[in-house]
């Protein structure tokens, strides 16, 4: 497999004396952090240094603390610039690390209502049916109406073994679900069919259902190198939430020889461009099937195989999160979320609040699940079997 050297750098301030970390410290930490990094330079046009000394005197503790900073970066209106308290963050580095407490879904703020982006494969809010796009109206009775995407996380968690109940608008039906909590273990890549839809024996299945687990990359190249006999592969990528920009570069690399994989631009419009390199490990032909639930990493490694011509996608469009957030360590052990950066595809394309148009649009209907069928499956099998007759009719060498 080929090597890639990638550097994660996680922000720490550090000091030397942990009880002399005050409240009002933290929240000026904050405010220095966003003021520094954010991806607008002019902080949504709005006057940012007016939050500065907006709460002097006025934040006593912890508590004061965390709705201080919790009301300063809702002016961003950017969902995913948040502050994590500890266990929090704890939690989200347990998730990177393989492990995830609640439900196992991931939900984001979209057209203003909080919006299932995705459920996770086998975990209790797949198992009871959630699905991407789904609209959370209710937690637990109370309305979600103005909520944010933590204080939901903040209910929808619990101790393992308790129940959460969400009222869901599918559409223009409504109905209640009550999930149980459970520690889940998350794995990112599965080679079983949903449904165990049997497709042509030449054909390689990879479901990839996160990019969050810091092993991912690990994973899809050990499902290749099992399925290194197929002549070509289906990737799929429906209701993929994303997760480490990381991931999305080396998996794209892996299919890719040469070309640009995606480019990251920052608050003073610096420009960086993440590019393949000229290894490769298979050439063989590639389908993904995408649909309104991949989004972010998902966003990245379809748009580059898809603007390289490197794969054909089938389905329908993708979520839409063309920005990167940075993770940054307070020193208490809290932490906040930061949006630096925006993302363009290979041929350039800000995705942001778009997303991505497949190749081949093919719907998913109630009907279809209901009745166990996958016609997105179908069509990425159909077209995956013209291709293969393309490449194998040739004096080709696939490896």
């Amino acid at each position: 497999m080929k090597k890639i050297l990638i550097t994660i750098t996680i922000f720490s301030l550090m000091i030397t004396n942990a009880f002399s970390y005050s409240p009002t410290k933290l929240y000026d930490d904050v405010w220095v952090l966003v003021d520094a990094k954010y991806v607008d330079q002019n902080i949504c046009t709005q006057d940012w240094t007016k939050w500065r000394h907006k709460y002097d005197n006025k934040i006593q503790n912890d508590a004061d603390a965390k709705v201080a900073i919790e009301t300063m970066l809702a002016s961003l209106n950017d969902p995913y610039t948040r502050y994590l308290d500890i266990e929090e963050f704890k939690d989200e580095n347990d998730s990177i690390k393989g492990s995830l407490k609640g439900i196992g879904v991931q939900i984001g703020i979209k057209d203003e209502k909080l919006t299932v982006i995705a459920p996770m494969e086998d975990t209790p809010a797949a198992k009871a049916g959630l699905q991407a796009n789904d609209v959370i109206l209710q937690i637990d009775g109370h309305s979600t109406k103005g909520i944010t995407v933590k204080e939901a996380a903040d209910k929808i968690r619990g101790p393992e073994g308790t129940y959460v109940k969400l009222l869901i608008k599918r559409g223009e039906t409504e109905k209640n679900y009550e999930i149980v909590r459970q520690n889940i273990q998350l794995k990112s890549v599965s080679t079983t069919t949903p449904d165990n839809i049997k497709i042509p024996e030449n054909m390689g299945y990879i479901r990839l259902s996160t990019f969050i687990n810091k092993n991912a990359y690990k994973e899809v190249a050990d499902a290749l190198a099992a399925q290194s006999k197929k002549q070509g592969y289906i990737l799929d990528l429906r209701s993929n939430p994303g997760g480490l920009l990381t991931n999305a570069i080396i998996i794209s690399d892996m299919f890719l020889k040469g070309g640009k994989i995606v480019s990251t631009v920052d608050r003073d419009g610096y420009k960086e461009t993440q590019r393949a390199s000229d290894e490769i490990i298979t050439n063989k032909p590639i389908v993904v099937i995408i649909n309104g639930g991949s989004a972010s990493a998902s966003e990245i490694l379809s748009g580059a195989l898809k603007d390289n011509k490197r794969a054909t996608l089938v389905g329908t469009k993708t979520f839409g999160k063309g920005v990167v957030q940075e993770i940054n360590k307070l020193p208490d052990g809290s932490g906040i979320n930061i949006t630096t950066q925006k993302y363009l595809t290979p041929n350039g394309t800000d995705i942001h609040k778009k997303g991505i148009e497949p190749d081949i649009e093919v719907q998913l209907s109630e009907e279809d699940i209901k009745a166990k069928k996958d016609p997105q499956l179908m069509k990425a099998t159909q077209t995956l079997n013209t291709l293969i007759q393309q490449m194998y009719g040739k004096t080709c060498k696939a490896y």
